[in-house]
């Protein structure tokens, strides 16, 4: 059987951190900024996990199953 390809792009927004969790980017941090508090841009562009949800089907994309 032939190996498992990584979605191309899945393998560019999501990456993995030290204990396995799949790191993402928050969204809505690319344009329409003005009317966006400076609290909340600072809290938008820092990494968080995937959630529990969406875990398996990014272990799929990445090939990781």
């Amino acid at each position: 059987m032939p190996k498992m390809k990584t979605n191309s792009g899945a393998k560019k927004r999501y990456s993995l951190t030290g204990t396995g969790k799949i790191k993402r980017k928050h969204a809505y941090k690319s344009h329409i900024l003005t009317k966006k508090s400076k609290k909340r841009k600072r809290n938008l562009g820092y990494f968080t996990t995937v959630s529990k949800a969406d875990q398996d089907n990014a272990r799929l994309l990445l090939a990781m199953k």
